[in-house]
């Protein structure tokens, strides 16, 4: 990147001993004389060593850049300032922005250029979604499968609002369908497998729960909810010793959640291995303990930022 801003100086036809001092140009930019300042911005960044007014010049060139609608200088700048200042709260913020920006402008463009689009159901879809509107979200995906009847994630997303709902028991058949319909267009979703396995399992049917689980697992071996559905199952199926493996691996892959080891220490005590099953509830607190502080920890930010948006 330090190569790429110093070959950046160059193409702006600013010499090095003759460029403005970087605090000059993060004033420009501040006054609001972005023209001027968005040539000198890159090779500012590269002339000082200071972290506050490099971030300062960073975060200043980003607002020029959307300014103008230089939506490629203001990614760039973006992604050095997350590199450079990784976690920083106001880089954070100014990333939310830009994106955000984005995103709507590549909206306006696909509504102006193609309304009909199934691309344009599907961001309305998603767009119902986040209003909280499962009716009329639903009503746009089975637009968007009119239009293009194969597109993947559209029957699992229908299943996905059927059972989003305080009341769910009614739709419950109707969403199994969609997730199967999902597995003929994509055999390899292994989100439809797993709720397919919830569903079983809610309903008792331990043997088809644990094929459904299965299935997901070996589609995705990352998926630590479908190797803890598959334990569940399996314990609750009085199979406790053939939970132990599944579980082991969904507490390797998410060692800070504590599901997999709230069934493993009941694994364990069924085997009547109780000093194995102490150690899990003791992860299992711990893991717990450690949740509710992130939570905790993100409610207060909310708050923080709320009273300063005052």
């Amino acid at each position: 990147m330090q190569k790429l801003l110093v070959a950046a100086l160059a193409f702006t036809g600013v010499a090095w001993a003759q460029a403005p001092a970087p605090a000059t140009v993060a004033k420009l930019a501040e006054t609001g004389d972005c023209r001027k300042a968005m040539p000198l911005v890159k090779a500012a960044l590269v002339r000082t060593n200071d972290p506050a007014l490099k971030k300062r010049l960073g975060l200043d060139g980003v607002q020029c850049a959307m300014s103008l609608k230089d939506a490629d200088t203001a990614e760039e700048l973006v992604h050095l300032l997350r590199k450079q200042f990784p976690h920083d709260p106001e880089v954070l913020y100014i990333a939310v922005h830009l994106f955000s920006d984005l995103s709507l402008r590549a909206s306006e463009e696909l509504a102006a250029t193609a309304p009909g689009s199934y691309q344009m159901h599907e961001l309305n879809a998603e767009a119902m979604e986040a209003q909280g509107k499962p009716e009329e979200a639903i009503g746009e995906f089975r637009e968007v499968l009119k239009k293009e009847p194969d597109v993947h994630g559209i029957h699992y997303r229908i299943g996905r609002l059927l059972l989003s709902g305080p009341n769910r028991d009614p739709h419950k058949e109707e969403a199994r369908r969609e997730f199967e319909e999902e597995l003929k267009i994509d055999p390899s979703s292994a989100a439809s497998e797993y709720v397919l396995g919830e569903l079983a399992r809610q309903e008792q049917k331990t043997s088809v729960a644990m094929e459904h689980f299965t299935r997901a697992t070996k589609l995705d071996g990352s998926f630590a909810d479908a190797f803890i559905g598959l334990g569940r199952t399996l314990i609750e199926g009085s199979r406790a010793a053939d939970a132990l493996s599944p579980l082991q691996t969904a507490a390797k892959l998410q060692p800070d959640n504590p599901a997999p080891h709230l069934y493993l220490a009941t694994a364990y005590r069924q085997l009547g291995r109780q000093e194995d099953a102490s150690r899990e509830s003791e992860r299992q607190r711990e893991a717990s303990e450690k949740l509710r502080q992130a939570r905790e920890h993100v409610r207060a930010q909310e708050a923080g930022i709320a009273e300063e948006s005052k």
